[in-house]
């Protein structure tokens, strides 16, 4: 199981979540063994092996949900009862399956590193999210003032954007000090896989960035993952008030809180994945 273990450590340096699946219990005749392991990585691909067969399949659909929803699961297969699940191997056993995710911190990108990015930066860090600032004047994106970033990009924004590759999963918040930066920022992100995408501003100010971005040729069905105006509705006003506001919107999007984010379809990442009860 080594390689499997020097994997994890690999996927990690990379930035990347997978999820481990164990095999915990076993009773009769299985396609395997007590114990043996499977990693599946991000994208699906997989390393080391829980028996083949459909099992397996949909052992690997589960771990991209657990993956996306960072909470484990206990997979059961009972062979007698679904005989085709391992078509092709005389198996009568039944196995259970703990499946974990190995989730690395989430990657948040904030452009404007004004008052409003400087606190949400401070209490984004204490959630354990790994932020990196993006701003065109130095001034304010620095390493005083930002001591504990996990990058800080100082350049015109057409030219960091051009450099900015944020992994599937990831957050992007947007609090530059103009509306047309702000719409700048906006086209970039929604062709990007950010799990979560906030922009602050008045209703009318998003209203009418929207409606700009659609005459460019956007696609509306892109604004989906863009919260804006962005943060739970708190009546937060100073900045620190709203980054706590901020914040809170991605924690309950990351653990999928339906009864914080209402208006929301709490959908997985992945959309070809269907969640479903297994066993």
């Amino acid at each position: 199981m080594l390689d499997i273990y020097e994997e994890i450590v690999r996927m990690r340096q990379e930035g990347r979540s997978c999820a481990l699946a164990t095999i915990v219990n076993t009773q009769g005749s299985i396609p395997s063994f007590a114990s043996a392991k499977m990693l599946v990585r991000d994208d699906g691909s997989i390393s080391g092996t829980v028996g083949g067969g459909g099992a397996e399949y949909e052992v690997i659909q589960a771990a991209r949900e657990v993956i996306d929803e960072e909470k484990p699961r206990t997979v059961n297969f009972n062979l007698n009862k679904r005989p085709g699940v391992d078509a092709g191997m005389v198996c009568g056993g039944s196995l259970e399956i703990y499946v974990e995710p190995i989730v690395v911190a989430p990657k948040l990108y904030i452009f404007g590193a004004g008052h409003v990015g400087l606190s949400t930066y401070r209490i984004a860090l204490s959630a354990g999210f790994e932020v990196t600032m993006v701003d065109e004047r130095e001034a304010f994106a620095n390493r005083e003032r930002y001591p504990s970033a996990r990058g800080i990009v100082v350049a015109p924004y057409d030219v960091a954007l051009a450099g900015l590759h944020p992994p599937p999963g990831s957050y992007v918040l947007i609090f530059t000090p103009s509306h047309q930066s702000d719409m700048q920022v906006l086209r970039w992100a929604v062709d990007t896989p950010a799990r979560y995408i906030g922009m602050m501003g008045s209703k009318r100010k998003v209203a009418g960035i929207f409606h700009e971005l659609r005459k460019d040729g956007v696609n509306s069905e892109r604004f989906r993952a863009v919260h804006a105006p962005v943060g739970l509705d708190i009546g937060a006003q100073p900045p620190e008030e709203i980054a706590i506001s901020v914040v809170a919107e991605m924690i309950a999007l990351r653990r999928r809180c339906a009864a914080a984010l209402p208006h929301l379809r709490m959908e997985p990442a992945q959309p070809d994945v269907r969640l479903r009860e297994v066993g």
